[in-house]
């Protein structure tokens, strides 16, 4: 059995969005990776949406993802940011 919980966590702050980077380990040893995106709400609090990325897919999760990402870069902007 692992130590099971959170091994690293980063995090990045974007006007009122929030985007932790969580590497755990559940019961078996195994490691996936928790993205959170946390958003505040005035005087609601919080809203959580979580993406559970498993060892056995991120490679493919990543290739996919720089895809997105290297589109968004090419073809500049058209989304306003929420402030």
């Amino acid at each position: 059995m692992g130590i099971r919980g959170e091994v690293f966590s980063s995090k990045t702050s974007v006007g009122k969005r929030t985007y932790f980077f969580n590497v755990k380990e559940n019961r078996h040893g195994d490691l996936f990776l928790n993205i959170v995106e946390s958003k505040k709400h005035e005087g609601t609090g919080f809203e959580r949406h979580s993406v559970i990325v498993f060892n056995e897919d991120l490679e493919s999760f990543v290739e996919e993802l720089q895809k997105a990402v290297g589109f968004m870069q090419q073809h500049g902007g058209g989304a306003k940011s929420e402030s």
